[in-house]
């Protein structure tokens, strides 16, 4: 198995130098094919995941794991639609910017280049498969998928449909791996191919994303969770606040930009709590309230210790009533998880304060943390989101996939 993943890599490395000299038209040209072929290829491609469903039902997986794994006629749409918006974003190879001409006369700047060979590790959802196939495409890397085992049967049919398109395309087909195996030994042997894989991208679980960055040579873009907060300040508009919270926790709680924490200020708890406690209840919301807030909600349970760091992802929302700003940028600082921080206010030197001195990828006034999301920020389909801020912080899309070389022009300068 060694030799085989390492053998998929060296290929993958190879490819990769062809795909980086890619026109943007080759590029969209196969994108183009792509999703021609899934709509073509749909029946052979859902044959192959009805497998894995199956597999998935007899392991006893949750209702929640086998809809993420499903590929229905509503997902291969949506795969085939997050195709034509990759061809729309603009190519970023080849930018150039920065240039400036300096005393010696030679001009200096920086062009946009493909980062090399992508890894990418995930759990569940096949259609990543395509998403960041496609991405890195574009971007001018190869890729090299390692999916879940419970989706082994989608992913290698995914592969082999978008690997005939770059064949037919005349495109090295090995830009597009996917690991063929379910052992887990697979994960750490890719970990230590650090000639050949240039940046591992995990998505899934704190756990998965953990291991990965404990057992990897390579550099690791890392997301652990997504702990969210909204801090309602004093003078924020209670119906926005409430519509802010409950959009946050309620629309896809199980998601990394779900709101887990809520931060009222003590000037307006007393009114606002009780309100958005009603709208939470009736949601079947759990609320783990501060001793404070148990007292305007009866129905709110005590958080403990554990609740303040805690990412849900489902129904339970912590409450903490705060003195002021400060209070609730320290809670933010030591139990936050650099994901995205909210403020709703109407005081502008606050949001400007709070915008400038919360760290987090994405730091919002007044709007959802639901809107942390690589295509609402306008990337286009995202491959994920980073926490960590080497070399990206946030959703990450195209520009995100590649990096900047200096380039310079002379005429005959020499060094003194």
């Amino acid at each position: 198995m060694e030799q085989i993943i390492k053998d998929l890599a060296v290929a993958a490395r190879k490819a990769g130098h062809d795909v980086a000299n890619l026109t943007t038209s080759q590029k969209n040209r196969v994108l183009l094919g792509m999703a021609a072929a899934l709509e073509s290829e749909k029946a052979f491609i859902q044959a192959e995941n009805a497998k894995d469903l199956e597999a998935g039902r007899a392991k006893g997986l949750s209702a929640a794991m086998l809809d993420r794994l499903e590929l229905s006629d509503i997902t291969m749409a949506s795969m085939i639609k997050g195709l034509g918006e990759v061809i729309a974003l603009p190519d970023p190879v080849g930018e150039i910017s920065d240039m400036v001409k300096r005393p010696s006369g030679i001009e200096v700047g920086r062009m946009r280049i493909p980062l090399g060979v992508i890894g990418m590790i995930y759990e569940s959802r096949p259609n990543v498969t395509v998403d960041a196939a496609a991405l890195c495409l574009k971007a001018g890397n190869a890729i090299v998928l390692r999916g879940g085992s419970e989706a082994i049967h989608s992913n290698m049919a995914l592969a082999k449909v978008l690997q005939d398109v770059l064949a037919t395309e005349q495109v090295n087909p090995a830009a597009i791996q996917v690991i063929p195996t379910t052992d887990r030994e697979a994960v750490t042997l890719m970990l230590q191919l650090e000639e050949q894989i240039d940046l591992i991208i995990p998505r899934g679980g704190e756990g998965l994303i953990r291991f990965v960055a404990e057992n990897s040579r390579i550099p690791v873009l890392k997301h652990y969770k997504g702990v969210c907060h909204v801090f309602v300040d004093a003078s924020a508009k209670a119906e926005m606040g409430v519509g802010i919270v409950m959009n946050g926790k309620v629309q896809r709680p199980g998601v990394c930009n779900a709101l887990e924490t809520l931060l009222v200020h003590e000037d307006c708890a007393a009114t606002f709590i009780p309100l958005v406690a009603k709208e939470l209840l009736a949601a079947d919301v759990e609320i783990r309230g501060c001793e404070a807030t148990c007292a305007l909600v009866p129905e709110a349970i005590a958080a403990t210790a554990d609740d303040w760091p805690m990412e849900f992802l489902e129904l339970i929302l912590a409450v903490k009533v705060v003195a002021d700003m400060d209070e609730a940028m320290a809670h933010i600082i030591d139990y936050g998880s650099n994901h995205t921080e909210v403020i709703v206010t109407e005081n502008y030197s606050h949001a400007q304060r709070f915008l400038r001195q919360v760290d987090a990828s994405a730091v919002m006034v007044n709007a959802s943390t639901r809107f942390s999301d690589g295509g609402e920020f306008g990337l286009g389909v995202e491959i994920g989101i980073s926490t960590t801020k080497l070399h990206a912080y946030g959703p990450m899309g195209l520009k995100e996939l590649t990096t900047k070389k200096f380039i310079v022009y002379g005429d005959g300068q020499i060094r003194a």
